[in-house]
C-alpha cells in the first residue's frame, strides 16, 4: 500500500521536473542576448522577481523553518542558481543605466531577504512561528508571480489571437500548479496550496483561452510567434501592446 509520504515524494519529484523546465524556458532568449552581446530594451524585472521568490522558498524549505520539505528546497535552490546566471548575463550585456536600475532592485531584494532571515531566526523560536512568517511572505510573492499572466490573457481577449501566448508554457504552468497543489494537499500545507492552487487556475484559464481563440488567430503575420518565455520589453510593438510573452 502506498503511504502518504511516498505519494507526496513522487508528486514532489514530478513537480521538480516540471518546475525545472519552467526555470530553463528563458534559455533560448538569453542565448540570443549572448550572441548579440546586447539586452536591447528587455527588462530584468521578471527575473529579479523570480530570484526573490526562490530565495524565500529556499528559506521556507530549510529544516529549521519547515521540516521534511527537501523537494521544495531542491527545486527552488536550482531556480535560484539559474536566475542568478540569467541576471549575470543581463548585467554583462546591459548599458550602464540599465545595469544601475537592475542592481538597485537586486540590492533592495538582498537587504529585504537578509532582514527577513535575521528577524525570523531571532524572534521566532518554533517551527510553527517560522513557517507562519516565511509562509505568508511566500504566498504574497508566489501569488504575484502566478497572477502576472493576467496581462497576456487580457491581450489575447482584446486581439482575439493567441500568437503571443505560447501553448507549451501555458500547459507547463498549469501542470506545475496542479502538481504542487497536490503535493501540498497530501500533507496539508496552506502556504504551498494557495499560490500553486491559483497557478493551476490561471494556467487552466490560459489553456481555455488558447482553445477558444486558436481558430481566430492569424498565424501568417511577419512577427514570429513566441515559443518560449521571453524577457519583457519596454519597447511597444506595432499594435501598441507590449511585445513580451508576459508583460
Amino acid at each position: 500500500m502506498v503511504t502518504a509520504n511516498a505519494a507526496r515524494s513522487v508528486v514532489g519529484i514530478i513537480g521538480n521536473v516540471i518546475s525545472f523546465g519552467l526555470f530553463i524556458s528563458p534559455v533560448p532568449t538569453f542565448c540570443k542576448i549572448w550572441k548579440k552581446r546586447d539586452v536591447e530594451e528587455f527588462s530584468p524585472v521578471p527575473y529579479l522577481a523570480t530570484l526573490l521568490n526562490c530565495m524565500l522558498w529556499v528559506f521556507y524549505g530549510l529544516p529549521f523553518v519547515t521540516p521534511n520539505s527537501v523537494l521544495v528546497l531542491t527545486i527552488n535552490g536550482a531556480g535560484l542558481v539559474l536566475e542568478a546566471i540569467y541576471l549575470s548575463m543581463y548585467f554583462a550585456f546591459s548599458t550602464k543605466k540599465q545595469r544601475l536600475k537592475a542592481l538597485t532592485i537586486l540590492l533592495i531584494e538582498l537587504a529585504f531577504m537578509a532582514l527577513v532571515v535575521v528577524l525570523v531566526l531571532t524572534l521566532a523560536h518554533t517551527h510553527k512561528k517560522r513557517m507562519l512568517i516565511v509562509g505568508i511572505l511566500c504566498v504574497i510573492f508566489g501569488t504575484g508571480m502566478y497572477v502576472s499572466p493576467l496581462s497576456v490573457m487580457r491581450t489575447v481577449i482584446s486581439t482575439k489571437s493567441v500568437k503571443y501566448m505560447p501553448f507549451y508554457l501555458s500547459l507547463a504552468n498549469f501542470l506545475n500548479g496542479v502538481c504542487w497543489t497536490a503535493y501540498a494537499l497530501i500533507r496539508f500545507d496552506i502556504y504551498l496550496t494557495i499560490p500553486n492552487g491559483l497557478g493551476a487556475i490561471f494556467g487552466a484559464l490560459q489553456l481555455i483561452l488558447y482553445g477558444w481563440y486558436y481558430s481566430s488567430t492569424n498565424w501568417d503575420d511577419e512577427a514570429e510567434p513566441a515559443s518560449e518565455m521571453q524577457l519583457p520589453t519596454t519597447k511597444p510593438s506595432s499594435n501598441g501592446t507590449n511585445g513580451s510573452v508576459y508583460s
